[in-house]
């Protein structure tokens, strides 16, 4: 799955556009979603860890191995400001 996915430096995501689409329509999926979302801040707060963050912008699917500071309801937060909406990513791993 992974390999149709460009990977991108966590910097360069502030330049990126995002629809208001969710890239996600099967509910189990979002709420999967959600638990990667969670996991992945526990991880981040507790041992900063990287994880690997699908998902799409404007243009493509991009992958960035990162790690997560925090989350709202409507974005997940990276160092420097820089945020991903939740609803443009696929996976979280």
């Amino acid at each position: 799955m992974t390999e149709e996915f460009k990977i991108i430096d966590k910097e360069d995501i502030a330049l990126l556009k995002f629809p208001q689409t969710d890239v996600l329509d099967d509910v189990d999926e979002i709420k999967t979603r959600i638990s990667e979302i969670n996991r992945a801040l526990s991880l981040g707060n507790l041992e900063h860890s990287k994880i690997k963050i699908l998902f799409e912008d404007t243009e493509s699917k991009k992958m960035v191995d990162t790690t997560v500071w925090g989350v709202t309801d409507k974005n997940v937060m990276l160092k420097q400001g820089v945020m991903i909406p939740i609803h443009r990513i696929y996976k979280l791993f």
